[in-house]
């Protein structure tokens, strides 16, 4: 059976309420938000606060976890990754599609695909599955970059917490298209309403000054431009 056809299971957690037309319940909805996404909010409770937390994270969809697993990595003493394991936490990921232009300020939206994910991570201590996890965080931001880079040393695994969210209770939401403008406004006229797209658009690299004048921009760096 393949992505397109695996249904999600939303829990009670991940059922989705508020805009429920938008819902998306295919895996493979859930696995594009997650490709196409370079940082993700992970949110959890330190010291009775609730703190939610920008970083990049990696995504495994084959991986142990049965539904296949997210990952995310820190410092050992990061206080969010040291208090997530003992708790539910909440990941969620957004990628802005347009800027959607309605006739009156109530109706303006975006479009849009978005993902929440929850549940208990669990620390991920065998050194296989946390190469691999931090391979898949560098692979995130840049595709391919991980087979061109050195072996991690054992200071910065030593150094490096890593976590993984099994993605068994995830809900998807999207929006596409243009504006819904009431009728009466449509039949008034004179605003314009429309879509503006929003893309990701990369620049040219520049090299580090401190690389060697021989060594060409390899491909995996050229293509990120190219995307």
């Amino acid at each position: 059976m393949t992505d397109d056809e695996v249904l999600l299971s939303p829990t009670p957690r991940t059922t989705v309420i508020r805009g429920r037309h938008r819902a998306q319940q295919e895996r493979a909805a859930l696995l594009d938000v997650l490709r196409s996404a370079r940082l993700c909010h992970i949110g959890v409770v330190v010291d009775r606060l609730p703190r939610v937390l920008p970083t990049v994270f990696g995504v495994d969809p084959e991986g142990p976890d049965r539904a296949g697993t997210l990952y995310l990595h820190g410092s050992v003493a990061s206080r969010s990754l040291v208090e997530a394991p003992t708790q539910d936490i909440c990941v969620t990921v957004t990628v802005v599609d347009g800027l959607v232009l309605a006739r009156s300020a109530f109706h303006h939206s975006m479009n849009y695909r978005s993902a929440v994910v929850v549940g208990r991570p669990r620390r991920v201590a065998d050194e296989d599955e946390r190469i691999r996890a931090l391979d898949a965080i560098v692979d995130q931001v840049v595709p391919g970059r991980s087979a061109h880079l050195r072996a991690h040393s054992r200071k910065e695994l030593a150094a490096t917490s890593v976590l993984a969210l099994p993605l068994y209770e995830a809900s998807v939401k999207a929006r596409a298209g243009g504006p819904i403008d009431d009728d009466s406004d449509v039949a008034a006229g004179g605003v314009w309403a429309g879509v503006v797209p929003i893309g990701e658009s990369l620049g040219r690299a520049e090299r580090a000054d401190d690389v060697e004048p021989h060594l060409v921009e390899p491909d995996h760096v050229a293509a990120l431009a190219r995307a």
